[in-house]
């Protein structure tokens, strides 16, 4: 009974919320400014060659695709384009292991792109952990909630590893194919030629300043990107920083998961990424963290995060802490508004970028090269440089079911399990956690979604206003009041408020009608 109440409130609220969409007008930007007029961004990072006076090398050894960066995304694409014959000049700026702490987990959804695009024995030799699913806990309180995987080879699973040598492995996959060079050297500026970007001009690692030519370029050079100021309008969000340690020779409540704490003031990670290794990431909220040099941080952790911590992890976070080889990292957050550019493209997280949160980043990044690996198949040469920029337009559609969903789902649930002075905000909290906790359709629904095994955005919507009208019930059992009636409201209203800005930002029609932009029937410039 209780199901078919929510499930029935749940319907008539989703009527609501697409009245509510359909009635704005003007909600999506993507395309903010005229590009016919020749001027290419704002041009702080693009060069001119039209008067450089200078000889271009033959057009038969330039390569078909320059990629910028070698990171997930870069290396993943230059495996794929070189499988399909292309010839790839990868330039990266230190091809050295890197040591990051975020890009560490792989979602289920995510593995299976990596399967599609001939790339799962990346996390092979490198340490990788399984991961079935997630542990929350709230409270003292806590639920196990298992990827929906009956459907899939056992081999299906999330992974969990250190990024770096993911990373290498991926390299050293790209760099067996003939047609794949890999170079180290930091790309300065995009050169432009009448509209349409030629290539890049970049400073090898000895400081020689080398400019180099292909039809299409694909800026894949991070959250940091220098870049992508000429080919998008980034609107980058920064709402709290990762805090990060290694944990060692301790063992997780649910082993194989990933253990979200609904901490105070924000929640608290736990991961596996070796044999002995678990990752721990706080999130603190702003921009301004304590200080590291002072020993700040080292006191915040121990006073406000350790008593937070389960007691099977408590003794290894304190060692953890008084090692001292504590990191941060800013959580970037950015829709992707592209602008259409002749003879570029923008990928990972140069071009759009989510909440960490959910570890969902690599996903859309694998996702994203699937889409474009099979727009560029039919495709026998690249040098008509009008036809594929309006063709590759519907890349930025196709690729929607499964961005926008892991996007808004990133983005509301970092809003959701951080606490709040507002009341309402921490009652729709206490409902996350008491929803997911039901188990069935209420668990499965959401794992699936923030799996990336669902990625249906239409569904995300209904189970949000299903955990808003569930927070409502539980405010009004077992007698209503006044008080009690008016926080259920301003529970809807803040729900309303976390969740439709994040969908005007991703686009309404293009997340929700994918099918009615025109661009999504775009076929192949003709051969």
């Amino acid at each position: 009974m209780d199901e078919y109440i929510v499930g029935t409130l749940s319907a008539f609220l989703l009527g609501l919320v697409l009245l509510y969409v359909f009635r704005r007008r003007g909600v999506e930007s993507v395309w903010k400014r005229d590009r016919e007029s020749g001027t290419v961004g704002n041009g702080y990072e693009i060069r001119s060659e039209q008067m450089s006076g200078e000889c271009r090398p033959d057009e038969g050894s330039d390569p078909d695709v320059i990629i910028v960066g070698a990171g997930v995304a870069g290396a993943a694409l230059a495996h794929t384009l070189g499988k399909d014959g292309r010839r790839v000049r990868v330039i990266e700026r230190d091809l050295s292991e890197q040591d990051r702490i975020v890009g560490e987990l792989l979602q289920p959804g995510g593995y299976l792109k990596l399967i599609e695009l001939g790339l799962e024995d990346c996390v092979e030799n490198i340490g990788a952990q399984r991961v079935l699913g997630y542990a929350l806990f709230k409270d003292g309180k806590n639920t196990k909630l298992s990827y929906p995987l009956e459907n899939f080879h056992s081999d299906v699973a999330g992974r969990s590893f250190h990024n770096g040598r993911f990373v290498q492995k991926m390299r050293e996959k790209a760099a067996t194919h003939p047609n794949v060079q890999l170079e180290q050297g930091t790309v300065t500026s995009l050169l432009e030629e009448n509209g349409t970007i030629k290539g890049v001009q970049y400073k090898t690692k000895d400081g020689q300043e080398l400019k180099a030519y292909a039809p299409l370029t694909i800026v894949c050079d991070g959250c940091f990107s220098n870049l992508r100021r000429s080919l998008c309008d980034p609107k980058v969000d920064i709402p709290s920083c990762f805090v990060g340690l290694v944990l060692e020779n301790c063992q997780l409540p649910y082993p194989n998961h990933g253990h979200v704490i609904l901490a105070d003031p924000s929640p608290v990670l736990f991961y596996p990424i070796s044999d002995t290794e678990i990752r721990c990431l706080v999130d603190v909220p702003g921009q301004k963290l304590p200080s590291l040099a002072s020993g700040k941080m080292a006191e915040y952790l121990k006073t406000v995060i350790a008593p937070q911590v389960p007691s099977e992890l408590l003794n290894a976070f304190i060692s953890a802490v008084d090692k001292g080889n504590i990191k941060t990292m800013p959580n970037r957050s950015m829709p992707a508004a592209p602008y259409p550019t002749k003879g570029a493209l923008l990928m990972g997280d140069a071009f759009n970028m989510r909440h960490p949160l959910t570890g969902g980043g690599m996903t859309v990044a694998l996702s994203d090269i699937v889409v474009l690996q099979n727009l560029l198949r039919p495709l026998r040469d690249l040098k008509d440089a009008d036809s594929l920029c309006k063709y590759l337009e519907s890349f930025y559609t196709l690729r929607k079911p499964v961005a926008s969903t892991i996007n808004t789902l990133a983005g509301a649930l970092h809003k959701v399990f951080c606490a709040s002075s507002d009341q309402a905000r921490n009652e729709m909290r206490q409902a996350c956690f008491d929803y997911l906790s039901l188990g069935g359709v209420c668990s499965r629904g959401p794992v699936a979604l923030l799996s990336g095994l669902n990625p249906r955005p239409l569904s995300l919507v209904i189970h949000f206003f299903a955990v808003a009208m569930y927070g409502v019930g539980r405010l009004l059992v077992p007698f209503p009041s006044l008080s009690r009636l008016w926080m259920g409201v301003r529970l809807i209203s803040g729900a309303s408020s976390i969740i439709f800005p994040i969908i005007k930002a991703e686009g309404v029609r293009h997340m929700f009608f994918p099918a009615t932009v025109p661009a999504y029937y775009r076929a192949p410039p003709a051969k």
